[in-house]
C-alpha cells in the first residue's frame, strides 16, 4: 500500500487561482495522452505516486481521456484504491465533459442531459464522491450557454464538484459564461486554455478578461505537443508522437519554420542552463495570471525533468527580448 513521502511539499510552489481561496501547484499533471489502457511506458500508479511525492497535488482529466474514452478516469480510480485515496483531501482532481463520449445525441456537447450524465459516470469510474473542479470542456454552439452554465451550477450545488470551470472558450464567450455562473451563485474558478510559446491566443484578450474577472488560467499543451522540446530538432523520430498514424501532433505540424524556431529557442535555453522544455514551462509561469501549467508525462524521468523548470523561473529583459525575436520571426 502506497505511503506518501513526508517531505513531499519541500521545494514545491503554489499559486492562488484567480481571486478564489484555492491554491494550485505551479505544475499540475494532465492525464490526457499517457494514462489510458495501453501504450504506457510506466504504470499509472508509479507516475501518479511520484507526482504526489514531488508536491503535485492537482490531477487533470476529462471523461473522454484514454484511450479508450474513460480509461484515464478508470486508471486514476485504481490508483486511488491502491493508496492515494488516503490523501484525497490533499488532492485537487478535475474532470470535464463536452466532447464525444458515447453514441447517440446525448453523448456530446454542452446540454444539461450530457453534463449531468457525464459527472455521474466520471465519479463512478474514479470511485470518488466528488471532483474538485468540473469543466465545460468546450463551448457548444448548439446549446444555449445558459443551459450549460445552469448544469455546471447545479452540479456544484449537488456537491458533485466543489468548483466550476470552463475550457477552450474565447474571450467574449468566457466573459459571458463567467457572468452567468456568478449570477447563478457559482463563481467560475478557472479557465483551461491551450497556451505555449507557439500557441499564444490567450494573450489576445483572454488573459486580460480573466484577470479582470478574478478567474485563474491553467495552460495545457505548454510544450506544443513536443515541438518545444529537443525531440524534433532534427526531424521526426520514428518512435515519436508525430510519427504515429493517429495522434494530436500531425507530421504537417512539424514545419521547417517551427523546427528552426525550436532550434534557436533551444540555444537560448542552453545559455540559461535549461532544456528547451524547462524554459518553455518557465516562460509561461513568468506571467502571474497563469495559475498553473499542465504537463503530460510518459515516465517518472520525464516528470522529474519537467519539474526542474521550477528551479529557474526568472527571465531578464534581454532574454525575453531574444525569445520574442525568435517567436515573431515570420
Amino acid at each position: 500500500m502506497y505511503k506518501a513521502q513526508e517531505q513531499r511539499y519541500e521545494g514545491s510552489a503554489f499559486r492562488r487561482c484567480g481571486r478564489s481561496g484555492l491554491f494550485l501547484p505551479l505544475v499540475s499533471l494532465g492525464l490526457w495522452h499517457n494514462f489510458g489502457h495501453a501504450g504506457r511506458r510506466e504504470p499509472c500508479s508509479k507516475m501518479l505516486f511520484r507526482a504526489f511525492d514531488r508536491g503535485i497535488t492537482h490531477f487533470d482529466l476529462a471523461n473522454n481521456y484514454g484511450p479508450p474514452p474513460g480509461a484515464a478516469e478508470e486508471n486514476l480510480g485504481r490508483v486511488l484504491r491502491a493508496g492515494l485515496k488516503a490523501y484525497r483531501d490533499e488532492l485537487v482532481i478535475s474532470t470535464k465533459a463536452g466532447y464525444i463520449m458515447w453514441p447517440g445525441p446525448y453523448g456530446n456537447g454542452g446540454s444539461r442531459k450530457h453534463l449531468m450524465a457525464s459527472i455521474d459516470q466520471s465519479l463512478k469510474r474514479m470511485g470518488t464522491g466528488h471532483v474538485d473542479i468540473f469543466y465545460s470542456h468546450r463551448p457548444d454552439p448548439g446549446t444555449p450557454l445558459e443551459e450549460t452554465v445552469g448544469a455546471l451550477a447545479e452540479i456544484v450545488r449537488q456537491g458533485k464538484a466543489l468548483y466550476a470551470g470552463i475550457s477552450n472558450y474565447g474571450p467574449d464567450e468566457a466573459r459571458r459564461a463567467i457572468t452567468l455562473l456568478r449570477e447563478a451563485g457559482t463563481p467560475c474558478l478557472i479557465h483551461q486554455a491551450r497556451y505555449s510559446m507557439f500557441e499564444r491566443a490567450p494573450e489576445r484578450g483572454l488573459l486580460a478578461a480573466l484577470e479582470e474577472e478574478g478567474v485563474g488560467l491553467i495552460a495545457f499543451s505548454p510544450l506544443a505537443q513536443g515541438l518545444l522540446t529537443d525531440r524534433y530538432l532534427h526531424g521526426i523520430p520514428e518512435d515519436s508522437r508525430a510519427a504515429r498514424p493517429a495522434g494530436f501532433l500531425r507530421p504537417e505540424q512539424v514545419t521547417p519554420d517551427r523546427v528552426e524556431k525550436a532550434r534557436r529557442l533551444n540555444a537560448l535555453a542552453a545559455a540559461r542552463g535549461q532544456s528547451l522544455a524547462r524554459m518553455a514551462i518557465a516562460w509561461l509561469l513568468k506571467d502571474p495570471r497563469v495559475t498553473s501549467v499542465l504537463i503530460g508525462a510518459s515516465s517518472t524521468t520525464q516528470l522529474d525533468d519537467n519539474l526542474k523548470a521550477l528551479e529557474h523561473l526568472s527571465f531578464d529583459p534581454e532574454e525575453l527580448d531574444a525569445i520574442e525575436k525568435v517567436l515573431s520571426t515570420p
